[in-house]
């Protein structure tokens, strides 16, 4: 997809999205050695985004498993649609059983999940596994299948093995560790809190009415706020929603007045928001 790591941030910034230059070498290699990428760091600093910006750059199509506690194997790879089932046994009462099993397991009734659907075909796809902490360690058994051979197995089929290897990124907050069977099949790439300057850009990119300076000033708060021990430090994400707000208010600079009554886009805990209108200095940012 990719002819160097000046390509990768050139294409991406097309799409709204400013790699640094860590995550746009990563990305490079990732599709120059056809690995799976596994991208760690807190919520909000885009890590989902990364993978939609990919699938956009690629023309490819996105397709994404949403882990949560107890996915499992036929929410992740497959399932049979059993209803229709019934109804194809109840058609063919005449019928031996050899001969309707033979029916019954086929592609007309197989539904597809995420993991199978991204390795048929011959189309381009970029394959998201997110929040891949939060599923259980039995589900980390199916990735490795699917992330070492590119195959699935299906009892009933045989083995379905890749025509054309999607692009993969595994995306973890890192609630818990994941195994390092996992992790030595991936490239591994950490997003942090970008850099101030390239933050202000991000800013500056999806607000685009947003006054310089104010930009630059809400950057800096925000780093404040990330310095203090809060319950939960504001993202990249709550950043831009804190300019949108500053935006619709019309606010041209910022005060005391403004920033406690707009804290609320920026922090998600009473405490939080306490600590930070004793704590926050306007005039020494």
């Amino acid at each position: 997809m990719f002819t160097s790591v000046d390509d990768v941030s050139a294409r991406l910034a097309e799409t709204g999205y400013l790699a640094s230059p860590a995550v746009a070498t990563t990305v490079f290699l990732a599709d120059r050695l056809g690995k799976p990428l596994l991208v760690e760091g807190p919520a909000g600093v885009g890590k989902t985004e990364l993978a939609k910006a990919v699938a956009e750059v690629a023309g490819a199509r996105l397709v994404r498993l949403q882990c949560y506690e107890g996915v499992d194997e036929s929410r992740a790879l497959y399932e049979w649609n059993h209803a229709k089932q019934l109804l194809r046994i109840s058609a063919g009462r005449d019928e031996s059983w050899d001969e309707t099993r033979t029916d019954i397991f086929s592609e007309e009734f197989l539904l597809t999940r995420p993991l199978l659907t991204a390795i048929r075909g011959d189309d381009p796809k970029v394959l998201l596994i997110d929040e891949t902490d939060k599923a259980d360690v039995e589900v980390e058994g199916l990735l490795l299948e699917v992330l070492s051979d590119f195959q699935v197995t299906v009892p009933e089929l045989g083995t379905i093995t890749a025509t054309r290897r999607p692009f993969v990124v595994l995306t973890s907050n890192a609630s818990r560790e994941l195994s390092e069977a996992l992790r030595r099949r991936c490239l591994f790439l950490h997003i942090g809190f970008p850099e101030e300057e390239l933050e202000r850009r991000i800013v500056r990119l999806k607000v685009p009415g947003l006054d310089e300076t104010l930009a630059r000033s809400v950057v800096r708060v925000v780093g404040a706020l990330r310095a203090m021990d809060l319950r939960k430090v504001p993202s990249v994400a709550e950043t831009i929603d804190w300019a949108r707000t500053l935006l619709a208010l019309g606010a041209d600079t910022l005060d005391e007045t403004v920033v406690r009554d707009t804290l609320g886009a920026l922090l998600k805990h009473q405490d939080d928001v306490l600590k930070a209108t004793a704590k926050l200095d306007l005039d020494a940012l």
